[in-house]
Parts: C-alpha cells; structure tokens; sequence
C-alpha cells in the first residue's frame, strides 16, 4: 500500500458527491424536451393566447391544427427563450469558474454555488403559483448559470483528487453522470410518469433535487491536496487529505511531485484568461484544449438527437420516443466502456477511434437519408448510424475534452484554462443549437457531409498536435509542451507575465 494507487471509500464518496453536479447538468440539459407541447399550452394560458378552439383541437386527433392553434409568435419567443437561456447562464459564469474554485477552494466552491440550484428548481417547480413563462425562463436562467460553473469545478476537484492511474477513468465519471442525468429526464419525462398535464412543473422543479443531496454530502469531502498545498502553502492539510483520498500510504513521492510544482508555480505568474489568451507560453496547451471541445460540439452529435425521432418514425418504429431513449441508453453504456478503457488504451487513441468512426456513420447517415424514401431498408442504415454515432461519440470525443485540459495545463494557469475551454464548450453548443435549424434547411440530407468534414478536420489535428496523456504526471505533461517551444524566449515572458501580474 505504499503507492497510494488504491481506490478507498473516502475517494469514492468525494467522486460520487462531486458527479450529483455533472448529474444535475445532464438532467437539466435533457427534462425541457419532453414536455415542450404542455409547457407551451400553459405559457398560451397565462399570456391569454389559449382559446376555446384551441382546447378542442388539443382533444382531438387533428395534432395539426392543435398545434398552429398553440405556436402563437409569443408562446414561440418565451419558448425559444426558455430553451436559450440555459446556453446564455452557462456561458457567462463558465468565465467565473477559476475565480469560484480558488476562492475558498474546490469543495467550498461546489457548495457555494448549490443554492443557484436550489433557487432554479424552486423557480421551475412552483411555476404554476405565477406566470409560468416568467417562473421557468428565471429558473433555467439561473440553472445555467450553475451548470457553467459546476461543468468546470466537477473535473477540476477530480482531476486533483484522482490518483495517477485512475485519473483518466475518473474523471470520465463527469461524462457518464451528465448522460445518465439526460436518461433520467427522458424517462420520467414522459407523459404517463411526470412530462403530463398535471407534472410538468414537478419534472422541471427536480432539476434542483441533486443539489440538495450534494449539500450535505460535500462536507464528508477532504479538499483538494493540491490545491491545499500548491496555492494555500498547507504541506500538512494537503498530507492529511491524501491519507483520506488514499488510505495508509507513505505520501512522500505525491508531496515530492507537489513540491515541484509548486516551485514551477511560484515562478509562474497567476494565469489570468486574459493572460492565457495573449500569452505564446500556453498558447499550444490552449490551442489543443479548445479543439478538444469544439471537436465535441461541432461532431454533430446534437443533429444526430434532431433527426433520430423522424428517422426511427421513417423505419417504421411505432413509439420512436422509446428508441429515443434507447439512444440515451446506448450513451450511457458506451460511456461506462470509455470508463474501463480510457485508462487503458489512452485519451488520444480513444478520441482518435472516436472521431473516425463518427465520421464513416456521418457519410453512412448521408447516404441513409437521401435515399431512404427509395428503399425502405436505407431507413434501417440510418438507424444502425445513429446508434454507432453515438456509441463512437461516448467512447472518446465526449467525456475526453470535460478532463483533459485539467491535464494539459500546470496549477498556475489551469482554473483560467478550463474556465475559457468551458466557456468555449457552451459558446459553441449555443451557437449550434441556434444556427443548425438554418443549416439544416439549406443543406437538408447533406447536413451530415458538413459534419463528417468537420469530423475528418478534427481527427487529423488530434493526430498531429495532441499527446497522450496517460500515466503521465502533471509535471511531465507540461514538459511535453515545454520541448516544442523555445525556452529563452518563454522564460523572458513568463517573467514578464509575472511582473505584470505582481504589479
């Protein structure tokens, strides 16, 4: 046990405690789906737009004109707006990230920010006692506004805490708990369990529930060790943490490692983004990082949830929101197998299979869906796409980019970098989520040939500029970096920054 390698219980309630916020993420991303037509029928009622016709439609099987009697402009704007809002919170206070994190620390933080949550499903559960369009708008705001800062907190306190072999498994937990959080929302967001009438407001108001959980659950969690010891200067709280995280172990080569970094961290300058941005000294770090999660956002993986409700209706499927689901549940499979194998095989070959294969199903569902109205069976082809889309976007391009720039970057400038690649992350899924229907329309089948280009574009960047990160320490992975650059010259800046950063 001299290692410290071993997974105790104390590591295992602090991952646990710390994936409730990735898992609040994933559900708060997935539970406005499901009940879409009911929510619009009460936003129609409170803004007086619901008529009497409106009502018998509804009973009735012309689902048509039920629904051009409910999409009045207004209803249209607050929903679109309650959907965006969410998108606009979390790219906000992804920049607050670094801030919150070495505020009071990492465990401090994620409590700190639990009340947003609390707040939030208060908003949206009791949405009902108000205006719903005003209560549910104010709640995903200020949900979003939590999930930016949870979706960087979450894999900096695992990054931190993980031992050396387990990191990359660990902190792919953050990914499973958001697609787990998705399924769950699909399931009892459907109308026979919450997503009803009478529920909605229920289903929406639990996106709060993890928060509650995490409350009391957080102070069983030792902070993090390098965070107490690298930035605090605390050598025997950070040794004390360790024995919790690691059980009996002799903690002298993890402080020794440390100790290194925090000499390395005493000479760098406390990173700003603004610093992060403008400085040569991380721009090939930053660069890698912000490519990780653009090549996660732009894979086209949120076409493949537009499209796959028509697709599985077109092979035929009678109740294609179950299949729907069966897409949530192959996420959540292929992400436990990135779990087993991330540790294994490497962040680099993973991401790499990952893209690749997502690329030959995104020219596979070109094909599917250009010709599915001639042979019937090509409905089948787009069907078996979207499921290998998904399974190959689980296994590396999805949890990878949420951990690795945790990895990528030393204690200095790594709160600032995750910060700026979360707020990448939510940028580019904003801009997605409000351009692809535009896209979508002008390329209609082809849209896919655009992601699969994209796609290619990514896996050969990866293969070219990203190294493998696995087994590796903090410190060798910075030194990875470090050889490619020219070392006179980043001494003179990094001693410029620090100036700057002293002044």
């Amino acid at each position: 046990m001299e290692t410290g390698k071993q997974l105790s219980g104390t590591l295992a309630i602090a991952v646990f405690t710390a994936a409730l916020g990735s898992l609040q993420y994933g559900y708060s991303l997935g539970v406005i789906n499901a009940p879409q037509k009911v929510i619009e029928k009460h936003y129609a009622l409170s803004l007086g737009v619901w008529s009497e016709r409106s009502a018998l439609l509804e009973n009735s099987t012309d689902e048509e004109g039920s629904s051009e009697e409910i999409k009045h402009p207004s209803v249209i704007m607050y929903w679109s707006l309650s959907v965006a809002i969410f998108s606009i919170g979390g790219m906000v206070s992804s920049f607050l990230v670094g801030f919150i994190g070495d505020l009071k620390g990492r465990v401090k933080g994620m409590l700190m920010i639990n009340f947003l949550a609390v707040a939030a499903g208060l908003f949206m559960g009791l949405s009902r006692m108000w205006k719903p369009h005003i209560m549910v708008i104010t709640g995903r705001a200020i949900m979003g506004f939590y999930c930016g800062l949870t979706s960087g907190l979450v894999p900096m306190y695992i990054g931190e805490i993980a031992p050396k072999a387990y990191r990359g498994a660990l902190g792919t937990l953050h990914q499973l708990a958001i697609v787990i959080g998705i399924l769950l929302s699909q399931v009892i967001g459907l109308d026979f369990v919450l997503g009803n009438d009478e529920m909605w407001h229920v289903l929406l108001g639990l996106s709060g529930a993890p928060a509650v959980l995490q409350t009391f659950m957080l102070p069983l969690c030792p902070e993090s060790p390098r965070y107490l010891y690298i930035l605090l200067g605390k050598e025997q709280e950070a040794r004390k943490s360790l024995h919790r995280l690691k059980g009996a172990y002799d903690p002298s080569s993890d402080l020794e490692e440390m100790r290194r970094e925090k000499e390395e961290a005493d000479r760098e300058p406390r990173v700003s983004i603004r610093s992060l941005i403008f400085s040569s000294v991380y721009r090939q770090q930053l660069v890698v990082a912000l490519m990780m999660h653009l090549s996660q956002q732009l894979s086209g993986i949120n076409a493949i949830f537009y499209y796959s409700t028509a697709i599985f209706a077109q092979a035929g499927v009678s109740q294609p929101v179950y299949a729907t689901i069966g897409v949530g549940v192959i996420n959540t499979v292929f992400t436990l197998v990135s779990v087993a194998l991330v540790d294994r095989t490497g962040r680099r070959t993973l991401t790499l299979v990952g893209l690749g294969g997502m690329c030959c199903c995104a020219v596979a569902m070109t094909v599917g869906l250009k010709f599915q109205n001639d042979f019937s069976w090509m409905s089948y082809v787009s069907m078996v796409a979207i499921f290998l889309f998904v399974s190959f976007f689980e296994i590396g391009p999805g949890p990878i980019p949420w951990f690795i720039v945790a990895e990528l970057f030393s204690q200095g400038p790594r709160p600032a970098a995750i910060a700026l690649a979360g707020c990448c992350n939510w940028t580019s899924n904003f801009i997605i989520g409000m351009t692809f229907p535009y896209i979508q329309a002008w390329l209609d089948c082809y849209v896919f040939v655009l992601f699969a280009v994209l796609l290619l574009g990514f896996t050969i960047f990866i293969y070219l500029r990203v190294p493998e990160t696995k087994g590796k320490t903090f410190e060798e992975i910075a030194a990875v970096f470090q050889k490619k650059r020219r070392i006179p010259k980043d001494n003179a800046e990094l001693q410029q920054l620090k100036t700057s950063s002293d002044a």
